[in-house]
């Protein structure tokens, strides 16, 4: 089978030819399916649609369905690249600060939370090694994310436009707050524009439409979500990817009519959030969970006060900073001070390393992988908006920042694999690559 080949069947699969994606995923190896099957319980939650399926615990029978039949799967392989190698440190310096964790137990009872990415990461890395297999994986991934975004803009278009202090929830799970489900839609934002901008013209209309659906969803979610920081993200999104295009006439008369009906529809209470914002409760709280925070990495600077100790050192250390008295601490609402808390600056220097990773990470060849270089370039900038709403909510550990990067490493894979040769041309194919290979071939065309 000839590259070409190859790139033929992702063409066909583009973008939403459902009978020919389930064909393929039929093809597909039981490790696959399983690593399928665990994003879309974990993204689409159609255990909690349907209380009946609530039977088991989908996710960890998913996950480790993939890693025992990952032994089994012939295309499974890792190739091992800087990320993987600084994803490893960051288990060793996660691990390290338990050893100096002001409380063990807590570090032991959520570390869960970190561990599973790395897991996660590993395993996809391993299993989603071809181009169809990326495309099929990463519809999975777009499918769940879509039918978030169209459930949440349907209910805050049937309640009228209105402001409610909780914004809009996602299903339960990791994007149940607003604040995490807005930077799901921060994700899946700009893949669907860069998807529709470069392969629009060659899209049916029922695909063009659904694609644009992808892009309109998400922006309504972020909007009606009330997240402060999510909206702040899209509007650095949206600066980046039209600041080529940001001052033509017709560019400007949308950016004007799209910004103009964004801000009608915004609720005035939340118009209020924005004006006092660093006056409101929430503000007061949060900077002192940054002030506060910062005093205990400046003092434990090596490791912090060990994973998942911010709570506990907070109510011992720092009780009289917290606003509301008959409440306990809670996480500080701002991913640099959460791992820096958690690992000091020995985890905050891995973990810039992975997010410069993210943002950095090398584009496939736009001519050659028009598709998965859309997606990168996607995938690159929700990492952004991953970032800057990071610094108003505590979400290191969900699963934005190691999706991204478990999505990248397989588009650098997959376009750099070979496809299989058959079975019934590799004996041909290997007398053909030998010295005389020519000739033999000649001699069996003459006979």
């Amino acid at each position: 089978m000839l590259p070409t080949k190859t790139s033929a069947e992702v063409g066909e699969l583009f973008f939403f030819k459902l009978g020919r994606l389930w064909q393929q995923f039929k093809q597909e190896s039981l490790a696959f399916k399983f690593i399928c099957g665990y994003l879309f319980v974990e993204y689409f939650r159609p255990q909690t649609i349907y209380p009946a399926l609530d039977i088991l615990p989908w996710a960890q029978f998913f996950l480790g369905g993939a890693l025992m039949f990952t032994v089994m799967d012939k295309q499974a392989r890792l190739a091992f690249s800087a990320v993987h190698f600084w994803m490893l440190m960051w288990v060793i310096v996660i691990y390290s600060s338990f050893l100096v964790a002001f409380n063990v137990s807590w570090s032991l009872d959520k570390q869960i939370f970190f561990i599973q990415w790395v897991i996660v990461f590993f395993i996809i890395s391993m299993l989603v090694t071809t181009r169809a297999r990326f495309y099929l994986f990463f519809m999975v991934f777009m499918i769940c994310g879509f039918k978030i975004a169209l459930g949440t803009t349907r209910i805050w278009v049937m309640r009228g436009f209105s402001f409610t202090t909780w914004g809009l929830a996602g299903p339960s799970g990791y994007f149940q707050n607003s604040g995490e489900l807005a930077i799901l839609m921060l994700t899946l934002l700009p893949i669907s524009y860069y998807l529709w901008v470069a392969h629009r013209h060659s899209l049916p209309r029922f695909e063009k439409l659904f694609l644009t659906l992808c892009m309109v969803c998400p922006f309504l979610t972020i909007i009606g979500s009330s997240s402060r920081g999510g909206q702040l993200a899209m509007l650095v999104q949206l600066g980046i990817m039209f600041h080529r295009q940001i001052f033509k006439p017709k560019i400007m008369v949308s950016v004007a009519i799209i910004g103009a009906l964004g801000f009608a529809v915004l609720p005035d209470e939340q118009k209020e959030r924005f004006s006092g914002i660093g006056t409101d409760k929430t503000s007061q709280q949060r900077i002192l969970y940054w002030e506060n925070g910062w005093e205990m990495i400046k003092d434990h600077p090596v490791l912090g006060v060990g994973y998942y100790n911010f709570i506990p050192y907070y109510n011992t250390y720092y009780s009289e900073d917290i606003v509301d008295r008959r409440k306990s601490a809670e996480l500080p609402h701002n991913i640099f001070i959460q791992v820096g808390t958690d690992a000091g600056f020995l985890g905050l220097f891995v973990f810039v390393i992975l997010i410069c990773l993210s943002l950095f990470k090398r584009l496939p060849d736009k001519d050659r992988y028009p598709i998965e270089y859309s997606i990168m370039r996607g995938l690159r900038m929700g990492t952004l908006g991953f970032l800057i709403a990071g610094q108003f909510v505590t979400v290191t550990y969900y699963p934005f920042l190691w999706m991204n990067l478990a999505l990248q490493c397989a588009i650098s894979v997959a376009c750099q694999s070979k496809p299989a040769v058959p079975r019934m041309n590799q004996r041909r194919a290997a007398i053909e690559d030998s010295p005389d290979g020519e000739q033999q071939a000649e001699g069996r065309t003459t006979r």
